[in-house]
């Protein structure tokens, strides 16, 4: 792989990463902001019968938001130091972990989106950063393993 395309697909890596790390800050402190209307509007639909969730409940929904956020923030922070470090200098072990872990989010995250019927979460959320971080994966495979 020319050089100048994996650095071009290293730093969307990167960015992607980047961009994922905000939302998890979305998350933990604007979780009922306007960013996240639709997702909540879908989650009210499913697990509350379309009801406003309110009082003990949405202590609890921004509670368990706070800690998603966190994790979010976190894993995509690492995400960006492995992509800034050993995956720039083409280890392959920096290839296979950032694969490893962003896959086995997606199967546990979605399976139990599927599990109780949040499909919304595995669209607009799950799908979305897959083909995000995924997709400068992809592309650089022949420089990992040519």
């Amino acid at each position: 792989m020319d050089e100048q395309k994996f650095l071009f697909w290293q730093k969307c890596l990167t960015w992607a990463n980047v961009l994922t790390l905000g939302v998890g800050l979305l998350v933990a402190f604007a979780g009922n902001s306007i960013f996240f209307e639709i997702h909540n509007g879908y989650t009210q639909d499913v697990f509350f019968q379309g009801n406003e969730i309110e009082g003990d409940m949405l202590k609890f929904k921004n509670w368990l938001f706070g800690i998603i956020g966190g994790t979010i923030v976190g894993f995509h922070l690492l995400m960006i130091m492995i992509s800034e470090n050993a995956f720039k200098q083409k280890e392959k072990w920096a290839y296979k972990a950032l694969w490893y872990a962003l896959l086995s989010w997606f199967v546990i995250d979605s399976s139990i989106s599927l599990y109780t019927g949040a499909l919304h979460n595995i669209v607009i959320i799950n799908l979305v950063a897959l083909l995000l971080i995924g997709l400068p994966l992809m592309m650089t495979r022949r420089a990992f393993f040519p």
